[in-house]
């Protein structure tokens, strides 16, 4: 059973105004939708995006039982979009994201992600979009793969991971998820026994095939466009990729106008966009509850 990490700390720090619109931009299966519904007053609704089809049906079902609810399937990078396309200007109240993939994704088999599972090497948040890590494995030069598993796994075995999957595609194709965390663990001259060897790397394959990175900074500067002001930007994140991007967004627009040194202004002539308002992590006991939580990092900024 999936659950919402920080799921109470998000809600109340996203939630500014019980009767306005929210965004809540990765749904998943909608622990924090429902949550901020719990929390809202009649006027009260939340714009719902995700990429993946099977968390839209989960969001039109609920929608059809009468919760104030607007389901689109796509990219929260295009979330300033989906706001002028439902006419919601100027009143987002909040929007959150929960980033990285979700618990039922990884549990289906059928969706590639898990090297725990037996399953096709997809990987797609949408299945429909682009192409599977089966397919791209089978032409990907040597030397980008490696370039990628070290940028998007930081995996200190990139080179020779990279080698190692190139050789056994001529072998036979690399099909099955499993198929592909035998070759990686083999790979592998040494590795923490707390974890699988193939876990960076399968990180670093989903993340490139659904260019999550690029997503969650248009993502970021999107949500900061149609929040209004005093509104908040609530941002979960599992692994330092996200955070650093998370961290530094936050800070630069905190910061504000990148004046050279020599021209004299006050502090108070300074345009800051955000304020910095919450740095947080799962308590303990969260993490004994669900140990998914363990790197999970919420950073909250409010629109100035």
């Amino acid at each position: 059973m999936h659950q919402s990490v920080l799921l109470h700390e998000a809600v109340n720090a996203l939630i500014t105004d019980p009767q306005g619109c929210y965004i809540d931009a990765t749904f998943g299966r909608g622990g924090h939708t429902q949550a901020i519904i719990e929390k809202l007053q009649p006027g009260g609704q939340v714009l719902i995006i995700d990429k993946d089809p099977d968390a839209i049906k989960t969001a039109e079902a609920l929608k059809a039982q009468g919760l104030p609810i607007i389901p689109i399937q796509g990219s929260f990078a295009h979330l300033d979009q989906y706001v002028e396309e439902q006419q919601l200007q100027g009143k987002i109240c909040g929007v959150l994201m929960d980033l990285g993939v979700s618990s039922p994704q990884l549990d289906e088999a059928s969706r590639g992600f898990s090297f725990m599972r037996e399953g096709p090497l997809d990987m797609r948040m949408d299945p429909k979009q682009g192409e599977s890590a089966a397919t791209w494995l089978a032409h990907v030069k040597e030397n980008e793969l490696s370039n990628i598993i070290k940028t998007y796994g930081e995996e200190r075995c990139a080179k020779m991971i990279a080698k190692a999957i190139c050789a056994a595609r001529i072998i036979e194709p690399i099909m099955t998820t499993t198929q592909l965390a035998t070759i990686i663990k083999q790979a592998v001259p040494f590795y923490d026994k707390y974890k699988h060897p193939a876990t960076r790397t399968f990180q670093a394959i989903r993340i490139f095939l659904n260019h999550e990175l690029d997503d969650l900074t248009l993502g970021l500067d999107a949500a900061l466009k149609v929040l209004n002001k005093g509104g908040h930007l609530v941002v979960i994140s599992f692994h330092s990729l996200e955070d650093r991007i998370v961290k530094q967004w936050m800070r630069k627009q905190e910061k504000g106008d990148q004046l050279p040194i020599s021209i004299p202004v006050f502090a108070k002539d300074i345009h800051s966009a955000v304020k910095i308002i919450i740095n947080e992590t799962p308590s303990e006991a969260e993490i004994k509850q669900n140990p998914r939580a363990r790197s999970a990092r919420m950073r909250v900024a409010e629109k100035t």
